[in-house]
């Protein structure tokens, strides 16, 4: 039997958070993915979301090659929508997201942790942000919370007991 929601708030932690990642993919991650040029400031509030962001920490961002619009798309048409679905499924103690949540944080780490945060620091100098602080600030989290969700997944039907 799982236990209620109440008593389950890292569940809640992870809907509120997964929530966010739902509508920062949207923003974030859609623009670059089909094309959108962000490298100057726009009316557009999205647009000029991620202009602003690009600028100030990431400039891989702001000229994404091929590989990084594979990245962006994955998050933009894979992540979403399995942050609505695992949204749904951590507020209602569904022990069938466990498989998908590892799978999902496998993924974010390697192309996320590795590929992405390997360009950044150790990849083409002209590619790199010039402030690493801001840089780890605006990314970290999104490989820190799916690790988190990998180590609150690892238990067989996860939504039996507490965190």
């Amino acid at each position: 039997m799982n236990l209620p929601l109440r008593d389950r708030k890292i569940d809640v932690f992870f809907a509120v958070l997964f929530s966010a990642f739902t509508i920062t993919s949207l923003i974030s991650d859609l623009l670059p993915t089909v094309g959108v040029d962000f490298s100057q400031p726009s009316d557009n509030f999205f647009v000029n979301s991620n202009y602003w962001y690009a600028h100030d920490a990431d400039q891989l961002f702001m000229h994404p090659p091929d590989w990084m619009r594979i990245v962006t798309g994955l998050s933009a048409f894979v992540y979403m929508p399995f942050y609505v679905v695992l949204v749904f499924a951590l507020l209602s103690g569904k022990n069938w997201i466990q498989l998908p949540s590892v799978i999902y944080a496998t993924m974010i780490v390697t192309l996320t942790g590795v590929v992405v945060f390997g360009v950044e620091f150790f990849g083409d100098p002209a590619m790199r942000t010039g402030n690493p602080a801001k840089f780890l600030a605006f990314n970290l989290p999104y490989v820190l919370v799916p690790l988190l969700l990998l180590i609150r997944m690892r238990a067989p039907k996860p939504f039996t007991r507490r965190f």
